[in-house]
C-alpha cells in the first residue's frame, strides 16, 4: 500500500506526463534554456489560500534550482490583489509549472474556502464538519488537506482506515445485527483494530443498533432536525453521533444544535469552484 507523499509523487509524476508529453513546443521554440525570470502568484478573489506546501512540492519535482519565497502559507484568508508568493529560476520551468501548480492551487484554495464557511457557521458548537470519499479521482490527498486547511475534519481517507456499514452493506449482510457480528468475527480474524461506524435510516434501526451495540459511531441518514434531536436524546452518548444526507450551509447549524458530534458534507468537495489566481512574470 502506497503512502499519502508516494501517491501524491504519482500524482505530481502524472499530471506533467499528460501535460508536457513530449515537450512544452510553445515554451521550447521561443525561451533560450538559460533564460532566468520571476513570477508571482496573484491571488483575484477572496477566499481561503490552500496548496502552498503542494506549490513547493511541484516546483521542486520538475526543476530543484526554482527558488520559491512565500509570504503567504495555507490558511491565510487573501483578498485580490495579494501575492502568495514567487518562484525564481529558468523561465522555461517556470512556464511549463505554472498550469499544474495553478490547477492545484485553485482546486485546493475553492474547498478550503467552502470549508472555512461551513466551519465559521458551526462557531460556539461542538460539532464538527467532515469530508467524503466524494473527491475527484486521485487528488483525494489534497482534497482532503484544504479540508483541514479550511477547518474541517476529515472523514475515513479511504475504504481501507475505517468500517462503515452503510444501507447496502447492512441489506446485502441481512440485517443489522448480523452485518455487525460479521464485522467483529472479520477484524479478530485479521487482527485489525478499526472504528466502526454504522448508518440508519430510521428510529427503527437505530434502536436494534442500540441493542446489538458493537459499534463507535452512529450515522444518522437524512433524519429531519427534529427526528435527529430525538436520536442524539436516545443515544444519550454512548456512542459518537454524525448526521448526513442533503444537509446544506443554511440547514448545517439546525442540525448542529440538535447535538451530533460530526456532520458530513459531500459538498465540500465534489462540487467546488477553485479560486481565481494566476502566476505572472515580475
Amino acid at each position: 500500500m502506497k503512502t499519502p507523499d508516494q501517491l501524491i509523487d504519482a500524482l505530481i509524476e502524472l499530471a506533467f506526463a499528460e501535460d508536457i508529453g513530449d515537450g512544452d513546443h510553445t515554451t521550447l521554440c521561443c525561451i533560450p534554456e538559460t533564460e532566468t525570470g520571476r513570477s508571482k502568484l496573484l491571488v483575484k478573489e477572496e477566499g481561503i489560500l490552500a496548496g502552498v506546501n503542494m506549490a513547493r512540492r511541484v516546483f521542486a519535482a520538475f526543476d530543484p534550482e526554482l527558488q520559491m519565497d512565500v509570504f503567504l502559507e495555507d490558511g491565510t484568508h487573501v483578498m485580490p490583489g495579494d501575492v502568495a508568493f514567487v518562484v525564481s529560476g529558468k523561465v522555461r520551468s517556470l512556464l511549463q509549472t505554472e498550469r499544474l501548480m495553478l490547477n492545484i492551487m485553485q482546486r485546493m484554495s475553492g474547498i478550503a474556502t467552502v470549508t472555512r464557511k461551513y466551519a465559521d457557521r458551526l462557531e460556539g458548537l461542538h460539532t464538527k464538519v467532515l469530508d467524503t470519499r466524494k473527491t475527484t479521482p486521485g487528488l483525494r490527498m489534497l482534497e482532503k488537506e484544504a479540508v483541514r486547511i479550511g477547518g474541517g475534519v476529515n472523514h475515513r481517507i479511504g475504504l481501507f482506515d475505517m468500517i462503515l456499514l452503510k444501507d447496502n452493506h447492512i441489506d446485502f449482510a441481512g440485517g443489522i445485527e448480523a452485518a455487525i457480528t460479521r464485522c467483529h468475527a472479520y477484524l479478530a480474524e485479521k487482527g485489525k483494530k478499526l472504528k466502526i461506524e454504522i448508518e440508519v435510516r430510521n428510529m427503527q434501526e437505530l434502536d436494534e443498533v442500540l441493542r446489538v451495540g458493537g459499534v463507535d459511531r452512529i450515522m444518522l441518514d437524512n433524519f429531519t432536525p427534529e427526528l435527529t434531536r430525538a436520536a442524539v436524546e436516545r443515544i444519550g452518548g454512548r456512542y459518537e453521533t454524525e448526521s448526513s444526507g442533503g444537509i446544506t450551509l443554511d440547514t448545517l447549524r439546525d442540525y448542529a444544535e440538535c447535538g451530533v458530534d460530526y456532520i458530513s458534507v459531500g459538498a465540500l468537495t465534489h462540487s467546488v469552484k477553485g479560486l481565481d489566481m494566476s502566476f505572472k512574470a515580475c
